[in-house]
């Protein structure tokens, strides 16, 4: 299971990269937030005070090829890590290591209204390479 947190929860991403919609449910990681991060469009989930919740999805059927999908677009900027969710179960999530993080939450509406168009359309110019087990952007 993939606790996702940013652009993944959105249906066109997915569509764009895997050529479907996974299964999902609503989740949320206590403990992290969605931090924007300077420069990027996108989100890191990075550690938070007490009380704080990234909200998100949970992908629960993600074939093995998807993984390898997922892992080749988050690339190595991201630690895939188990992440405790607030139903007590246990999720990977890509978490941000560290660095370029702002103290503003990631809005995932300005995201849906100023980038998701732009950003669906490189996931899927990007994502035959993904399949095929090439990095991104080669």
């Amino acid at each position: 299971m993939l606790f996702v947190y940013g652009t993944l929860q959105f249906d066109a991403v997915l569509m764009a990269l895997l050529g479907r919609i996974p299964e999902q449910a609503p989740a949320s990681a206590p403990g992290y937030r969605a931090a924007a991060l300077e420069g990027r469009v996108y989100p890191g989930l990075v550690s938070a005070p007490l009380g704080s919740s990234a909200v998100g999805l949970l992908l629960t059927d993600l074939s093995n090829v998807e993984w390898r999908i997922l892992d080749a677009f988050e690339d190595e900027r991201y630690d895939l890590r188990e992440v405790t969710l607030s139903t007590g179960k246990v999720g990977w999530a890509y978490v941000w290591p560290g660095g370029e993080v702002r103290e503003d939450a990631w809005d995932p509406e300005d995201f849906q209204a100023q980038h998701l168009a732009a950003y669906a359309s490189r996931c899927a110019h990007i994502a035959p390479d993904l399949a095929a087990g090439l990095p991104k952007g080669k």
